[in-house]
């Protein structure tokens, strides 16, 4: 296999418009026409091993089935690599803001603060100090994904030089059932805490599971099937969560697993005090992600779904305004849904999720903060949805997975946007 740098070199820049038309996957791989153009980016995909899982600056965090990889320049190449017979069953993988890598697989979390010469397995705690371990599975097959986030960036800087580092599990759709948590660390990883958990819903447990093995934390009513996004808001020092997916029903009560969250984190006690600000049908706006702050803004894309009409586009809004739809305001309506998105340097990036979308890769980009709107469809390379969009790195690029149909690992792209 080439490296990347070789791949990258030999492979000729074309437009997008006709990039791949009329071949196959394996014509497109033989062909190494793997990167391209448009009007407002330049777009390139690396190859598929090892799968660069998130990037940070210089740094980029890699895996394949038996190793993990750590790059220096913008992974270029891997000169920190350690095996690790878990590799292939990797969910989740954080840089973080002093080096440290925290990653995990389905059930378990792990740092390393050496590079990779090392890494030490991490227990979550409860708030009330108790370790949190994972369930054991009725079917070991499927132990779920605790730790696997469908959005990209969950590091931020909130005074007096910390940094926090948070993120929701996007689950119960592949691998197993979980119980639906937001996790937090205020020391690179050294210390993880579970920041909330939902209630234990009827819907989306193991099958077969009797009374005592419901998971969920059986004290809160509020339930909902995973995390969409997770976000900070320095305006107001909170953070922001918002959940998918159906509306259930409990004993005949009609219950809604589309919610919005506002978090409270108190620094000198490390605890964490959550609101539900708003609860909807999954045909709403608030079904949704893609969660950004801008200048105090709060920015979001839905992904209504359900029975029609479907309340989706790209919104802004003050955000005590988010339970008052009349104070929304509509930047962009793709038509199909949509629930990530990444802000950075006044350029929104979002994308298609193909099972209901007519695009083969389809990316959202503005390059003025929602003033102007143009979409790809990046075509010839199959059917993927982006998701997880990683912040640039030191030369300028957004890492994203392309997933099959919405959540199963794919491939990796970068974008680089012209206007930056």
């Amino acid at each position: 296999m080439l490296t990347r740098r070789q791949f990258v070199a030999s492979s000729a820049t074309v437009t997008a418009a006709s990039l791949f038309d009329g071949l196959s996957l394996e014509q497109v791989l033989a062909s190494g026409k793997t990167q391209g153009e448009t009007e407002h980016f330049w777009w390139r995909i690396p190859p598929d091993l090892p799968y660069i899982d998130s990037q940070r600056g210089s740094k980029a965090f890699a895996f394949d089935d038996k190793t993990i990889f750590l790059s220096e320049d913008n992974a270029k190449t891997w000169p920190h690599q350690l095996a690790f017979k878990h590799a292939a069953h990797i969910t989740f993988s954080q840089i973080l803001g002093n080096g440290n890598i925290l990653f995990a697989t389905r059930t378990r979390l792990y740092l390393s603060a050496d590079k990779l010469k090392t890494f030490r397995q991490i227990t979550v705690q409860r708030p009330d100090g108790k370790p949190d371990l994972p369930h054991k599975p009725l079917n070991p097959n499927l132990p779920g994904w605790y730790f696997h986030p469908l959005d990209g960036e969950h590091c931020w800087d909130i005074g007096g030089g910390q940094e926090l580092t948070v993120w929701g599990n996007y689950c119960n759709v592949l691998g197993g059932a979980v119980p639906v948590s937001i996790y937090s660390t205020a020391d690179y990883g050294q210390t993880v805490k579970l920041a909330y958990r939902f209630g234990v819903s009827p819907r989306w447990q193991q099958k077969g599971a009797g009374k005592g093995e419901m998971l969920g934390d059986p004290s809160n009513p509020v339930i909902a099937r995973h995390i969409h996004s997770v976000a900070y808001n320095p305006s107001e020092d909170a953070f922001y969560a918002c959940t998918g997916d159906h509306d259930e029903r409990d004993n005949g009560a009609l219950k809604h697993e589309c919610h919005w969250l506002r978090g409270k984190y108190d620094r000198a006690a490390d605890a964490w005090a959550w609101q539900v600000l708003v609860s909807d049908s999954m045909n709403t706006r608030y079904k949704s992600g893609g969660i950004n702050f801008v200048d105090g803004k709060l920015y979001w894309c839905s992904d209504a779904n359900g029975p029609k009409p479907h309340d989706r586009g790209i919104f802004r809004s003050d955000p005590k305004h988010l339970a008052d739809q009349s104070k929304h305001e509509m930047l962009f309506n793709p038509k199909y849904e949509i629930a990530n998105m990444l802000i950075e340097d006044g350029v929104i990036l979002s994308g298609h999720y193909t099972p209901v979308s007519p695009y083969n890769v389809g990316i959202i980009i503005s390059p003025d903060l929602g003033k102007n709107w143009a979409q790809y469809d990046l075509k010839g390379q199959g059917k993927w949805s982006p998701v997880r969009f990683h912040r640039k790195n030191a030369e300028g690029w957004v890492r994203i997975d392309l997933r099959e149909r919405w959540i199963k690992r794919g491939r990796v792209m970068f974008i680089k946007p012209k206007s930056a």
